[in-house]
């Protein structure tokens, strides 16, 4: 929980604003920027370990990529984007960190067109206090559910772009909110498992791990890509398949992956315990490697 002195704290942020850093307070965009009006815009959550943004260079090849899809020019360069990044981390004074960076298509008017948005995109990134789950969950692992909102067709939004639209996802994490967990996991059409709301999902079976395949229609999130690499330099085999939630009840193991819950158990899917019911030796080794790979892999502030 956020306490009142980190509430006072966050009000005393500074915000990088296409190019200035302005107080909390001051950090407004407009009521006919697209980003707000429809979703038309990219975004990346990034997390810093003690001075370290982790996987920073990564995280910004994403969100160009993402940006190309949308043919949204971004004004900065990748290598400026990365130095704003680092300017906004040490004009906070934080090491540990979430960190927010978010491109809109800017100000238009009230249609669709792109064309109208005749000034440069917004850019501005928010550095704030990490929330992390609760240790218990680590401990003791999650319970989660399957989604009744299927995951949109890849064909309609690519998932490889990290839009500003996620009412795909915000709809589902509400059936999770209803069914008091905190995930839900969200099928493609044709009943394969696709992700979690904001999570990369993995099972472990036969001490193989398993985890759907990004096309259709999962995030190629940067943790999940860390976890594989992981896995694979300690000789662990590793597969992307698909996979229904029969694969899923019957696993041995299953965690989630993102960059705010890093690795975090599932012990139990739509009331049905998976595995032993506790997290699993493979899932508990991973994030332990997760954690010591924080801190070398990233960009030092």
């Amino acid at each position: 929980m956020t306490t009142d002195r980190e509430k006072e704290n966050n009000m005393g942020r500074k915000i990088y604003l296409n190019g200035k850093f302005v107080d909390a307070k001051d950090a407004t965009v407009s009521v006919f920027d697209h980003g707000l009006l429809y979703g038309d815009g990219v975004f990346e959550g990034i997390r810093s370990y003690n001075g370290l943004v982790f996987r920073l260079k990564e995280h910004i090849d994403r969100l160009f990529k993402s940006a190309d899809c949308i043919r949204l020019k971004i004004p900065l360069t990748k290598a400026e984007m990365i130095k704003a990044v680092v300017d906004t981390m040490n004009v906070n004074k934080l090491s540990d960190a979430y960190i927010r960076l978010v491109v809109t298509r800017g100000p238009g008017d009230l249609g669709l067109d792109p064309r109208k948005c005749k000034n440069s995109c917004v850019v501005f990134i928010i550095a704030d206090m990490i929330v992390l789950y609760p240790k218990e969950y680590y401990k003791n692992g999650l319970d989660i559910i399957t989604a009744k909102t299927r995951r949109n067709l890849p064909a309609a939004i690519n998932p490889k772009v990290k839009s500003l639209n996620y009412l795909n996802n915000i709809l589902a994490k509400i059936e999770a909110i209803d069914a008091g967990v905190q995930e839900a996991i969200m099928l493609t059409h044709d009943g394969f498992v696709a992700e979690c709301t904001g999570d990369n999902i993995f099972i472990v079976k036969n001490k193989v791990l398993m985890t759907p395949p990004c096309e259709v229609g999962a995030l190629e999130g940067i943790t999940r890509d860390a976890v594989l690499g992981i896995a694979k330099r300690n000789n662990m085999r590793c597969k992307e398949k698909n996979m229904t939630l029969l694969d899923l009840y019957d696993a041995d193991e299953c965690f989630l992956t993102g960059t705010a819950a890093e690795i975090v158990p599932v012990v139990r899917i739509d009331d049905k315990k998976i595995g032993t019911g506790a997290p699993g030796a493979i899932t508990n080794y991973l994030l332990a490697e997760f954690r010591r790979l924080t801190e070398t892999d990233g960009v030092k502030i």
